[in-house]
């Protein structure tokens, strides 16, 4: 959905020649005809630095602000109203202004080093700053943050597809295996993620990033649309309205407010894909890609805001993790339409992701010409390993809590300053203290969100024994 994540269906994803994906043109370039994982990877040739240093782009800075919107938007958004109710809504509107504007000052940074090194991709970057381990560093980054979106796509088909077929049939007489999500999400992997996965090409990608996209719009609208319309049914208590649920609060502070931090990084990282999109940008200069980016971020900004504001005010503390489940499922005939539309758009984006995975897999591991076995293989293996993660996985905030504290957190503050400190040797004291500053925080963020989100979890843990217990000395009664 993060486009919705498709957000990284334009990722770089491990090779030059991934820039294509960013522009209609660029779509039909790459999956019309050509195929990525035939080719040989240029990383570190002086021939692929300076072919993208002569690149002339084509798409416009109105589509150039689309490309980048729809990479930055995802799954991350169905998160937030849950958030803003474990910080309150004054700490969350600060945090999550915060945030933005940290990933504008990373862009810059970025923007700056391409310019300095002439390079147009993430990955070539890495490697001119610290060699192999700093590709890989980069590869590592990305190719998580990518698998994290698969996941939580997936984890979103688990739990609302169970809801779309409950729509249909009367749920107290209709409790069979088909009813899991567990087994559906299976089911859904098998039979529709992995034949699409196998094709070489993915030709419709361009229209997968514009359904996604449209429906995050609709669900901002619906969210907004259903506050209005107060009171409502939640799935979490039966019969409960919004007049009658505890009020909004400013500030708040408990175990929960560390998700808040790396769920907005989660739902901020789009920055694998600058780059491709900066290529491609006609006439494309510095400045005018850091006010494409203004723009997109401060889009997606009121987006977020607006979505997790009016989600938190019509279910206040019984807001649901996953903020879609929020809502009742009987027979809102307009709900029912947003959770198709949304399972839709995620069954379509996965393949896109892990096509982009699979590609920087062979780019970096493999040289040759193109195996299906290998092809076959490397599918199969990715999603089996994502299907098992996401049966256990407990909650998708967890999810977001893990991916947003690690990989986003590197793409964001870490690998975007310490590039910079590496390769911009010859900028001012006050941009390389800016940096350090800036790769600071990125450290002392995963030092403090890892270790509290691993304090929660064994607090949750305990609990659940605990209640497990005395539920069991209560039955032996």
């Amino acid at each position: 959905m993060n486009n919705l994540e498709s957000k990284s269906s334009i990722n770089s994803g491990g090779s030059e020649h991934k820039d294509n994906t960013v522009s209609g043109r660029g779509l039909k370039r790459k999956y019309g005809g050509n195929d990525l994982e035939s080719t040989e990877c240029h990383w570190s040739t002086d021939d692929g630095w300076k072919e993208n240093e002569n690149y002339l782009g084509s798409t416009s800075a109105y589509m150039s602000v689309f490309n980048l919107s729809n990479a930055i938007i995802g799954t991350g958004l169905l998160g937030l109203s849950y958030a803003m109710a474990n910080t309150g809504i004054a700490l969350f509107v600060f945090l999550l202004i915060g945030m933005a504007l940290l990933s504008l000052y990373s862009i810059h940074l970025l923007l700056q080093i391409s310019v300095l090194t002439g390079s147009m991709v993430f990955e070539t970057l890495g490697q001119q700053a610290f060699g192999k381990p700093g590709k890989f560093a980069v590869f590592g980054s990305t190719s998580l943050q990518n698998i994290g979106a698969i996941l939580s796509y997936l984890f979103v088909v688990k739990k609302e597809l169970p809801e779309v077929i409950q729509f249909f049939v009367d749920q107290d007489n209709y409790k069979t295996w088909c009813m899991a999500g567990s087994y559906l999400v299976i089911l859904v992997t098998v039979i529709v993620i992995l034949p699409l996965c196998l094709f070489r090409n993915l030709g419709y990608l361009g229209y997968t990033s514009g359904f996604s996209l449209a429906c995050m719009i609709f669900f901002l609208m619906v969210v907004i649309y259903k506050y209005a319309h107060c009171p409502l049914a939640s799935t979490n208590f039966s019969n409960i309205s919004c007049t009658t649920m505890s009020t909004p609060k400013t500030f708040v502070l408990n175990d929960k407010t560390v998700y808040a931090l790396p769920t907005m990084a989660f739902a901020f990282v789009c920055h694998p894909s600058v780059l491709p999109i900066y290529r491609e940008l006609k006439n494309h200069t510095c400045r005018k890609m850091e006010y494409i980016s203004a723009i997109s971020f401060f889009a997606m900004l009121i987006m977020y805001l607006f979505t997790a504001l009016f989600g938190y005010l019509t279910f206040n503390d019984s807001v649901n993790e996953e903020l879609l489940l929020s809502y009742a499922h009987s027979s809102d005939i307009v709900i029912f339409i947003l959770r198709l539309a949304v399972v839709t758009a995620v069954v379509l984006t996965v393949p896109v992701l892990l096509f982009t995975v699979r590609s920087s897999i062979v780019l970096l591991l493999f040289k040759g010409k193109f195996s299906w076995l290998r092809h076959i293989l490397i599918t199969v293996v990715l999603l089996a390993a994502s299907d098992l993660l996401v049966i256990f996985i407990p909650s998708i905030m967890d999810l977001f809590a893990v991916i947003g504290s690690t990989s986003a957190n590197m793409l964001i503050f870490i690998l975007p300053a310490s590039l910079y400190l590496k390769l911009a040797k010859s900028q001012s004291s006050l941009q390389k203290i800016g940096a350090m500053a800036f790769l600071a925080i990125g450290i002392i963020s995963i030092c403090v969100t890892v270790p509290l989100i691993f304090v929660e979890w064994n607090i949750r843990s305990d609990n659940s024994t605990v209640t497990g217990s005395c539920s069991g000395q209560h039955s032996h009664q």
